[in-house]
């Protein structure tokens, strides 16, 4: 039996298809679009006040990324994907941005792969990698979750099994040359062309120096510089012209002398006055930066008691490197933008400082005077800032 649509004859269906004689002609159809292609831009001429921004996307932890942001234009020059907990560091020729990550073949799980990732600065494009063992310490970025020698031929990769060990690449043949193994010591503080160091839980630096194959040569272990179970340090430390200084949770400043065959502490020296004991600490995960040319150490302080060293600053003090004297406290606005969690300053003659927020702000204040001259918000979730060397 045939079935038609109801209401709808064969004659009907037949006018509709029929040609319509006087229906006007077709308009003329433009050319096609010319083909595009892909092509790769650079970034132009550096600034000293180019920052690069560690975004951990706590959000979406398979997905952080490095923002390259322009402290005086306030652009967002471009990005870097990072992958799972990267550490990231930059070369000291400046011309390329490393980064220590893993991914996992089905997004957030499935078979993993560590691997540190050479980027070109100059495009941002990537220019290969290096497999490594799949034990790269996924904690969070900081300028020695990774290093790069002085002479930009060893990189370092600190290792977490959670045994504590670093593996020594080479950055020009893409090889693992070596793995350290630390004795529980963390961290990687890079000096020199063949020297690293990581901090200990007895209050010491194990230093290990390394032949030109980057293989262990020797060691050695620091004096006692810091006492563990009345005033630990920030495992972290502030770079200086020779050598690094480890903060205390109470405030002292423990300079330590790279410069000697064994580094060297210097006498302790306080952030705060007795009166400011155990009331105002630095916080934060970046925890401080000099400017070496104006001898200046930026460090964000927070009034908070026992377990608060991770607790955001609400004001940036700044000390004379020579006198070890406070000589500003600038406000910031926290209701506003949140508290600093990490600092940077340019190392220029009209040097920016950089400050990274809990909510995901990136103060730009001027060095000198502490004047606020940019808020860019949402810019990451910033555990890290790094400028060119």
């Amino acid at each position: 039996m045939r079935k038609y649509w109801p209401g709808v004859t064969l004659g009907m269906l037949a006018a509709s298809i029929a040609p319509s004689w006087g229906a006007a002609p077709a308009k003329p159809q433009p050319p096609p679009l010319a083909a595009e292609h892909l092509t790769i831009s650079t970034v132009g001429p550096k600034s000293p006040h180019w920052v690069y921004v560690v975004d951990y996307a706590f959000n979406n932890e398979i997905d952080s990324r490095v923002w390259l942001f322009d402290g005086d234009t306030h652009r967002r020059i471009g990005q870097i994907d990072a992958g799972f907990f990267p550490a990231v560091n930059i070369s000291p020729d400046g011309h390329t941005t490393a980064v220590a990550t893993t991914y996992f073949a089905r997004g957030g799980h499935g078979t993993r792969t560590d691997v540190v990732e050479f980027n070109d600065n100059n495009t941002l494009g990537k220019t290969g990698e290096i497999v490594i063992p799949p034990k790269h310490a996924q904690t969070l970025s900081m300028l020695f979750t990774m290093g790069y020698s002085s002479d930009g031929k060893f990189v370092y990769v600190p290792y977490l099994t959670p045994a504590a060990s670093f593996g020594v690449l080479d950055p020009a043949k893409k090889t693992v040359l070596s793995e350290i193994d630390t004795a529980g010591c963390t961290l990687v503080f890079p000096w020199g062309p063949n020297q690293v160091s990581s901090i200990c839980e007895s209050g010491r630096l194990l230093t290990v120096t390394l032949n030109a194959q980057g293989k262990e040569a020797s060691r050695t272990s620091s004096e006692q510089f810091f006492n563990v179970d009345e005033d630990p340090v920030f495992a972290q430390a502030v770079p200086l012209s020779d050598g690094y200084a480890y903060l205390s949770f109470l405030g002292q400043v423990h300079e330590i002398d790279f410069t000697q065959k064994r580094p060297a502490a210097r006498a302790a020296w306080s952030l705060v006055s007795a009166a400011e004991k155990g009331t105002w600490r630095p916080g934060g995960v970046q925890i401080g930066a000099v400017h070496r040319g104006l001898n200046k150490l930026f460090v964000p302080m927070h009034k908070g008691g026992d377990g608060s060293h991770k607790d955001p600053g609400t004001e940036i003090w700044v000390f004379d490197l020579k006198s070890h004297q406070r000589t500003a406290r600038w406000p910031i606005d926290t209701r506003v933008t949140g508290g600093a969690v990490a600092v940077q300053v340019s190392q220029d003659p009209a040097p920016l400082l950089f400050v990274a927020t809990d909510k995901s702000h990136v103060l730009i204040l001027d060095a000198q005077t502490g004047k606020l001259r940019h808020d860019e918000k949402n810019l990451g979730q910033t555990p890290q800032l790094m400028l060119n060397p």
